[in-house]
């Protein structure tokens, strides 16, 4: 087995794709912001997001419409070659949760915020 993808199950799709191809600056290379699919090349794997209710469906769960709070079950991390240089860049269009910080034990300097679904991501950088 080979991963592919880390696929994100949101409920706000159009604004998650306006987020990951916008702000974030992915190549979408499937999709388009009313497909209710979308994959993105972030270098090594794709990550792809998917209207939450069609998944649902497919596998014959309930969908649940109640919003809460992220669950911090998932964390998408991604590697950059200068934390502080991305932070800089990207203050603007959203809501940092960190600022950047060494984290020694880890061996890296991170930042952290959350895409609109409420998906907690990290940017990192090795020290």
């Amino acid at each position: 087995m080979k991963l592919t993808h880390t696929r994100l199950l949101v409920n706000n799709y159009k604004e998650c794709y306006q987020f990951y191809k916008d702000v974030l600056a992915f190549t979408c290379t499937w999709g388009d912001e009313s497909s209710n699919y979308a994959q993105f090349d972030t270098g090594n794997t794709y990550l792809s997001i998917f209207d939450k209710k069609q998944m649902l469906e497919d596998i014959q769960e309930p969908y649940e419409t109640k919003s809460s709070s992220p669950l911090n079950e998932v964390a998408i991390i991604f590697g950059v070659e200068d934390v502080d240089a991305t932070y800089d860049s990207l203050k603007s269009k959203v809501d940092f949760i960190s600022e950047p910080h060494n984290r020694e034990d880890w061996g890296i300097r991170v930042a952290h915020f959350r895409d609109p679904n409420g998906t907690l991501i990290e940017i990192n950088q090795r020290i």
